[in-house]
């Protein structure tokens, strides 16, 4: 069996380590010294200047919305997955989707101006895949009507942009550390912002609102992570870089194999490097998938259609609308198996499979 996604876990020995040292102190939660550790590494690891670790991703993008106090309408993408748009309506907004860009999959900006009214808030666009979003012009689009940018980042730890974090843009990013990304704390978030003020605010959030021994300065959620899940980020950290270039020889090997392909993987932004988060491709037609994705199926190979259906035309809680791109990207868009453990032998096995489906 070969599943879409295994988490990299790092030598045993490593991690027990640290968690005898959990023991030894019987700090097992509230921002202890493995938790505050991880936030500062991670700070310096990704180069941005504020940085808050959390729970989860989805609590990540609950507590940005909060913290820009954001009402009415925010302009996002419906080719996400669901927590970018739960968490606009969870904070009481409406969320208003407009249409992808058909290259890259993410928002496309030359439709944002015209789904914005006199309710919108804000935009929060998701760099899918890790693939960044035009940030230049979201970002001058967000100035012309004085509106907030929240970036949902999840899969894009490690991105740079011109050199720069990706997490460096808009007014606040977040991030996942979900078991399934690249790297993980196996469960767990990032808050990242330029603005102190803003970094004040969500850390004091994260912890009920609590300013002091007595005193309360926020609405506040439980959003801290645990030493436990902080001790899998910061020994994982270790190996970051090899896990970046094992996904990447799979990602080009993959490339190699699926040459002849009846189908295209969306263009990266061409001044941001390539992060391995996923393989995603984009084949001819809906039927072609299908009949790829039963014979990967009858192996016990697993794939994904991320994101299948469009969160426009599928969510219970909101009118349904259709969305050309959108909805004939995720008709069209498969995952394939990408992980730290994944050989080249079983990429060899799953492309045959692929190549054979195409050609019968």
């Amino acid at each position: 069996m070969i599943p879409i996604t295994k988490p990299f876990l790092p030598p045993i020995e490593e991690f027990k380590l640290l968690i005898e040292g959990i023991w030894k102190r019987q700090w097992l939660t509230n921002m202890g010294p493995l938790a505050s550790d991880l936030e500062m590494r991670l700070k310096d690891y990704l180069a941005v200047k504020h940085l808050v670790f959390v729970a989860n991703g989805t609590v990540a993008l609950q507590m940005a919305i909060k913290a820009l106090e954001l009402n009415g309408e925010i302009i996002t993408t419906p080719f996400s997955f669901v927590a970018t748009t739960s968490s606009i309506v969870w904070e009481g907004c409406t969320p208003v989707f407009v249409d992808i860009d058909a290259n890259s999959l993410n928002i496309d900006p030359n439709r944002i101006e015209e789904a914005i009214t006199e309710k919108t808030t804000a935009i929060l666009a998701t760099h899918v895949y890790g693939n960044p979003c035009d940030v230049e012009r979201i970002d001058k689009i967000a100035k012309k009507y004085n509106l907030k940018v929240i970036y949902d980042g999840a899969h894009a730890f490690g991105v740079k942009v011109k050199g720069k974090s990706i997490f460096e843009y808009g007014d606040i990013t977040t991030c996942s550390l979900h078991a399934t990304k690249l790297y993980h704390s196996i469960e767990g978030g990032l808050v990242t912002t330029g603005n102190a003020e803003l970094l004040k605010k969500i850390a004091i959030m994260r912890n009920f609102g609590i300013s002091g021994y007595d005193s309360f300065a926020e609405l506040g959620i439980n959003a801290k992570n645990s030493e436990f899940h902080a001790a899998m980020g910061l020994v994982n950290l270790k190996y970051i870089e090899a896990i970046g270039e094992k996904r990447k020889e799979l990602t080009e090997y993959y490339d190699d194999r699926l040459r002849s392909i009846r189908g295209l993987k969306p263009i990266w932004h061409k001044d941001a490097n390539l992060n391995y988060a996923y393989y995603p491709i984009l084949l001819e037609n809906e039927e072609l998938l299908l009949r790829i994705k039963k014979e990967l199926d009858l192996n016990e190979i697993f794939t994904r259609r991320y994101f299948y259906p469009s969160l426009a035309s599928s969510l219970p809680y909101l009118d349904k609308r259709k969305f050309e791109i959108a909805d004939d990207a995720a008709r069209r868009v498969l995952c394939l198996p990408l992980y730290f453990d994944l050989t080249r032998e079983e990429v060899d096995l799953i492309t045959r499979i692929m190549l054979r489906a195409q050609n019968n």
